[in-house]
């Protein structure tokens, strides 16, 4: 097994990242986002780039740092509403979007990842998302075909992997990572913290190290909070 733990962000990019490619890149909102693989895909300076990922961060964070830099050229989304310059970008048709829904995004990508080039859904039937789409019935309901997702690369975000990549998520920061990793020709994980093979409990393990190909270690990542809602103090 070759290494697979590179020095930093930039220095797992360095080789691999070109204009035109399709990256899928893990998170929900801004939990679990590879903050820093983020950042240095930033100064790659690549073009063109098609980005699958449920949310297209915020302004100023996440892949709002490509946005505005019109590095990303195709969003494959699934909920945007939270980035102004994604708004301004798709409403003056400077970026195409490709809205979909949630549950239909996450199966893309797992189908995607285990080989499986399109699947039947009841979900957006009769709606715009079916539109050009072939429609089935099965037991008298109808479905639609929906083609996989797979990307060239994909960028994912994990608590603890030992150096075989093998990868433990902390609570709801796993969301589209696992699909995301298997999804890619080429992944890179983005981690808190990294363990020697044989470490980690064979049990507690979410992804195995077959899907990740390079593996980052990020120690003190920001995670922002998209938005911070307490209880009012009493008075």
């Amino acid at each position: 097994m070759s290494n697979k733990v590179y020095e930093s962000a930039e220095a797992a990019l360095k080789d691999i990242i070109h204009d035109g490619q399709t990256l899928a890149v893990g998170g929900f909102g801004l939990c679990g986002i590879p903050e820093a693989l983020i950042a240095a895909l930033k100064q790659t300076g690549a073009k063109q780039l098609t980005c699958i990922s449920n949310n297209a961060g915020v302004d100023g964070f996440g892949l709002g740092l490509l946005l505005e830099t019109k590095q990303i050229k195709k969003m494959i989304s699934s909920y945007v509403g939270e980035n102004k310059e994604f708004e301004r970008q798709y409403l003056n048709g400077e970026l195409e979007v490709e809205l979909t829904p949630q549950g239909t995004l996450a199966e893309k990508l797992r189908a995607g990842g285990a080989g499986i080039p399109a699947f039947f859904t009841p979900t957006g039937v009769g709606t715009l998302i079916a539109e050009g789409k072939e429609l089935r019935e099965f037991d008298g309901k109808e479905y639609i075909l929906e083609q996989s997702l797979t990307a060239d690369i994909a960028l994912v975000k994990a608590y603890k992997a030992d150096k075989a990549g093998n990868l433990i998520f902390r609570k709801t920061a796993q969301n589209f990572n696992p699909v995301c990793a298997m999804a890619g020709t080429i992944s890179i994980a983005e981690v808190e913290e990294i363990v020697e093979i044989g470490a980690l409990d064979p049990d507690e393990i979410h992804l195995p190290g077959i899907y990740i190909n390079r593996i980052v270690l990020n120690a003190h990542p920001e995670k922002r909070i998209e938005q911070m809602t307490l209880k009012a103090e009493a008075v």
